[in-house]
């Protein structure tokens, strides 16, 4: 479901076949198209002044990235369930955290790629400062992460389950 360190993703079967379909789609017939677009621009006289042409060019860089996001997605995955509960904050996990050591200022959020936010739940990265803060440490333990503005901030995490969607 979820990445468990920088080279692996844990993805569900459904998951996987998403992105992989996704990733066919645009490697194949969106591909073909935006060439198409962009070939019927071109025809259309100076480039410098041509707002097809631009935005197609700008289409098909956007669909290029996203197809690189897949294709590296899809080499470190790992089609399974994310692992289970072992009282120690891990993507995949909704954890809940308390701000300042003051038990009535909570979040809870699913630790996971943004392949993965929920619309149910709140979704940090295991890659943003608090993902990276939290992630690895055990329930009950304090973590540290950096805000916007470079000060530190600390937060206990109070309970670390498996997302169950």
């Amino acid at each position: 479901m979820t990445q468990t360190s920088e080279n692996v993703t844990w993805l569900t079967q459904e998951a996987y076949d998403q992105l992989k379909a996704e990733l066919e789609h645009l490697s194949g017939p969106a591909r073909a198209e935006i060439t198409e677009k962009i070939a019927a621009a071109r025809e259309e006289g100076d480039l410098k002044e041509n707002a097809g042409y631009h935005a197609a060019k700008e289409e098909q860089g956007k669909q290029e990235l996203r197809v690189r996001q897949l294709t590296q997605l899809l080499q470190t995955a790992k089609v399974g369930e994310a692992p289970a509960a072992t009282g120690v904050v891990a993507p995949g996990m909704v954890v809940t955290i308390a701000f300042d050591g003051d038990p009535d200022d909570t979040l809870s959020f699913l630790l996971a790629s943004r392949e993965y936010a929920s619309s149910d739940i709140e979704t940090y990265s295991p890659q943003s400062p608090l993902g990276t803060g939290v992630n690895g440490k055990k329930v009950g333990a304090e973590a540290e992460y950096e805000l916007p503005n470079g000060k530190t901030a600390t937060v206990k995490i109070l309970d670390a389950k498996p997302y169950t969607g």
